[in-house]
C-alpha cells in the first residue's frame, strides 16, 4: 500500500471524533519548510498521536533518545525520531535525505497500520471474553456453591457403595498360595542349569562399574529371565557398580509393547494426555493443560528395563527406544502445552521443558535371530547367546525341583521327562502336574511319603497331548541311500533324515529327479549342486535315472547347509554304497565340490547329540565355531566333498 493510499483510507475511516488528548508541543515550522514532505511528516505525526496518545510518545520518545529530533523545526530530523519510535530502535542516527523520505514513510505508515490492525484485534478478543465470562459467571458461581455445599456436608456412601466395598476388602483377605513356577523358580545363579558360560558373560557385563546394554539369544524356558534377575541382585551387592540397594527390575514383554502413530499412548516411552480427549486430571483439564505420563523407560531409571521377546517389538517403536538410550531421557511434545502459561504446575513443566529421567541399562531377550532387532539397537549392545538344554540339564533341573516340592522321584522320571521336552519351565510344569496326581492317588497319607511315579508322568503326556521331543535316530548299522544332515530353528539344532533311492532311467538322459516341495527352494537348488558334483566324482549324470529324495517328516531344511548330505545320499543311492548312521554331516556344497561354512553349528550339534549322534561333520570354516569334543561328540572340520565321503562311508565302500 503507497504511503498516499495510507492516509486516505484512515482519515476515511475516521467516522467518529477522536476523545481530547492533551495538547503535544509541536514546532512552528517556517513557511520555507512547508513543503509536500513536510505536510505528510505532520499527517504522519497526527495519526501516531491518535492511535498512541501524545503521552505515550512524548514517554516513548524520552525512552529512545528522540525528545529533541520530535520538536525540531527540521521535518528531517522530525523524521528521524518517527524512525526511531515507530521501530523502537535507538541505533537509528542518520537524518535522511529528500528523496529517502518517502520510503521511510511508506515504511512507518506500514508499521502503524500493523499496530492498527493488532489493537482492533486486541478489543475483539477482549470483548469476546468479556462476553464469554458473562455467559459462564452463573456456571461458575453454581459449582462452586455445590463444591462448597460437599466440602461442608459429604455425601455418605450409596447402599450399593458401601456393598461394593465390602466386597472387595473381603476379596483382598483371600489369598491362594504362591504358584508352582515361583516356589521352583531358581533363587541363586548356582541354580541355572546348563548357563554356566552365559551367566558368567552376563555377570561380567553387568557387575562392572559401566554395565552394558544386552541383548539376550537362545531358545524359550533356559532361564535368560531369571538370570537377568539374579545377576541384577549379585550386582547391587557390589560396591563399585552404580545400582543401588533399591535399583529396580522392570519387566515387560515385547509382544504387548506396540507403537501408536498419534502417541496417544505409550507404555514404554510415556504419553500425553491432552485436556480434551484423553482425560487428563481434571484440574488440568479445566484448565486446559496437557498431562505427561512417564512410561516404564522413567520406572527402570537407575536400573535394569527387562524387555522379553524385543525381537517381536515394533521397528517404530525400536528406533524410539534407541532415541531414549542416546539421550538418557524420554522427551513429550503437546500441540496444548504452552510454555507462557503462568498456572502450569512446575512438575508438568519440567517434564515438556527437560523430558523425564530415563538412565538404565536395557536387556533384551529374544528366542528369535538378530535380523529382527535394529541393527542401530544391536550395535548399542553386547550379545549373549544361551545355550539349549540336553537331556542330562533337564533331568537335573527336575531333580532340583522334586528337592523344592520334598518328594521323591522314582526311577528314570527325570529321564523320562527330559525326553518330552528340552525347556527347563516345560519341564517343571510337567513335574507339578505329576505332582498334583500323586497327591490325589496318595491323599490318605502324609505328603512327606509322596513318590511321583512314571506313570503319573504318562497320564500328564497322555492328558497334555506330548510327544518326544527327541527320539534316538543312531545306530551302529550302515545303511543304503540314508544320511542325517543338521538343522536349527529359533536356536534349537535338530537332525534331519534324508533318504534317495535311484533307478535307470527307461530312456537315457530321460530320467527325472523328484523332492519333497516343503523341502523348499534352496534345497532343491542345492540337488542341482550336489549333482554336478555327484558327477565330477563318480562319472555318473543323474539325468540317466530317475531318482526321489526325501526329507523323512516333511520338514523345510530351506538353506544350503543340507548340501553335503544331499551329494552323499545320491552317491549312496547311485552307487549302492552305505552310509554310516552314528555320523551327521552340515554344509554348503560347491558345484567345485568344496564344503562352504553354514551358520548354527553350535546348535546343530546340541540336536545331534540329542539324537544319540557321536559323530559331527562341519566344513573347516566353522571349526572355531565350537569348542573342541562338545558334549562329548568327535567332531571332523573338512574342506572338501571327497574328505566328507571318506568318513561317511564305511571303510571298505570309500570311493
Amino acid at each position: 500500500m503507497s504511503f498516499k493510499k495510507f492516509l486516505q483510507k484512515y482519515f476515511s475511516q475516521k467516522t467518529q471524533p477522536a476523545p481530547a488528548k492533551p495538547p503535544l508541543t509541536m514546532p512552528k515550522l517556517d513557511e520555507n519548510y512547508l513543503n509536500p514532505l513536510a505536510k505528510d511528516v505532520n499527517a504522519v505525526y497526527s495519526i501516531l498521536v491518535d492511535v498512541m496518545g501524545s503521552e505515550k510518545l512524548v514517554l516513548k520518545a524520552g525512552k529512545l533518545d528522540a525528545i529533541k529530533l520530535l520538536q525540531s523545526k527540521d521535518y528531517k530530523e522530525r523524521v528521524l525520531a518517527l524512525q526511531k519510535i515507530v521501530f523502537e530502535d535507538p541505533t537509528y542516527e542518520t537524518i535522511p535525505e529528500d528523496k529517502e523520505i518517502p520510503v521511510i514513510l511508506a515504511n512507518v505508515a506500514e508499521r502503524i497500520a500493523d499496530i492498527i490492525a493488532r489493537r482492533n484485534m486486541e478489543e475483539k478478543i477482549e470483548k469476546r471474553i468479556a462476553e464469554k465470562m458473562e455467559e459462564n459467571h452463573q456456571d461458575y458461581v453454581s459449582d462452586i456453591r455445590m463444591q462448597i455445599l460437599k466440602e461442608e456436608q459429604p455425601e455418605e456412601d450409596s447402599p450399593q457403595a458401601k456393598n461394593n466395598l465390602k466386597k472387595l476388602e473381603e476379596l483382598e483377605k483371600i489369598n491362594l498360595t504362591q504358584s508352582v513356577m515361583e516356589l521352583l523358580r531358581p533363587q541363586s545363579l548356582e541354580e541355572i542349569v546348563g548357563q554356566e558360560r552365559a551367566v558368567a558373560a552376563l555377570k561380567a557385563k553387568l557387575s562392572s562399574p559401566y554395565p552394558q546394554h544386552l541383548i539376550l539369544y537362545g531358545p524359550p524356558g533356559v532361564g535368560k529371565t531369571t538370570a537377568a534377575r539374579l545377576v541384577l541382585d549379585s550386582a547391587r551387592q557390589e560396591k563399585y557398580t552404580p545400582f543401588a540397594a533399591s535399583a529396580p527390575f522392570i519387566e515387560t514383554d515385547g509382544t504387548t509393547l506396540r507403537w501408536d502413530p498419534r502417541d496417544m499412548t505409550n507404555p514404554l516411552l510415556g504419553s500425553v494426555h491432552d485436556p480434551i480427549y484423553q482425560g487428563a486430571r481434571r484440574d488440568l483439564a479445566d484448565s486446559g493443560i496437557p498431562e505427561p505420563k512417564p512410561g516404564l523407560v522413567t520406572d527402570a531409571h537407575g536400573g535394569i528395563l527387562f524387555i522379553d521377546e524385543i525381537g517381536e517389538m515394533d521397528e517404530v517403536l525400536q528406533n524410539k527406544l534407541l532415541k531414549v538410550l542416546e539421550d538418557k531421557r524420554a522427551y513429550f511434545e503437546s500441540a496444548y502445552y504452552d510454555p507462557t502459561d503462568p498456572g502450569i504446575p512446575q512438575y508438568v513443566r519440567k517434564l515438556f521443558d527437560e523430558g523425564a529421567p530415563a538412565d538404565f541399562v536395557l536387556i533384551g531377550a529374544t528366542t528369535r535371530d538378530s535380523m529382527y532387532i535394529n541393527p542401530a539397537l544391536r550395535s548399542r549392545c553386547a550379545e549373549i547367546y544361551f545355550e539349549p538344554l540336553t537331556p542330562k540339564h533337564i533331568e537335573k533341573i527336575v531333580q532340583n525341583a522334586a528337592d523344592k516340592l520334598e518328594v521323591k522321584l522314582a526311577d528314570k522320571v527325570a529321564q523320562v521327562i527330559s525326553e518330552y521336552t528340552i525347556e527347563g519351565r516345560k519341564a517343571i510344569n510337567i513335574l507339578a502336574d505329576a505332582y498334583s496326581l500323586a497327591l490325589q492317588e496318595n491323599s490318605s497319607s502324609d505328603e512327606a511319603d509322596i513318590t511321583i511315579s512314571l506313570d503319573n508322568i504318562y497320564k500328564v503326556a497322555q492328558v497334555s497331548r506330548l510327544s518326544p521331543f527327541i527320539t534316538k535316530k543312531a545306530s551302529n548299522k550302515a545303511e543304503q541311500g540314508k544320511i542325517f544332515g543338521l538343522g536349527v530353528a529359533g536356536f534349537i539344532g535338530s537332525v534331519i533324515e534324508i533318504e534317495a533311492i535311484a533307478f535307470e532311467a527307461g530312456k537315457k538322459s530321460h530320467g527325472s529327479v523328484r523332492f519333497n516341495d516343503t523341502a523348499g527352494s534352496m534345497a532343491k537348488d542345492s540337488v542341482f549342486n550336489a549333482a554336478a558334483v555327484v558327477r565330477k566324482l563318480t562319472g555318473k549324470d543323474i539325468n540317466d535315472y530317475d531318482i526321489h529324495l526325501n526329507v523323512i517328516g516333511g520338514g523345510n531344511i530351506d538353506g544350503p547347509s543340507a548340501g553335503t548330505a544331499i551329494m552323499t545320499v545320491l552317491i549312496s543311492a547311485l552307487t549302492n554304497k552305505k552310509i554310516r548312521q552314528d555320523t551327521a554331516v552340515t554344509g554348503e556344497i560347491s558345484i567345485q565340490g568344496n564344503v562352504r561354512p553354514v551358520g548354527g553349528v553350535f546348535e546343530k550339534a546340541y540336536g545331534a547329540k540329542q539324537a544319540g549322534i557321536s559323530r559331527l561333520i562341519i566344513p573347516k570354516e566353522n571349526e572355531k565355531d565350537i569348542p573342541a569334543n562338545l558334549l562329548g561328540l568327535e567332531i571332523f572340520p573338512v574342506e572338501t566333498a571327497q574328505q566328507a565321503l571318506d568318513l561317511l562311508f564305511t571303510a571298505d565302500e570309500q570311493l
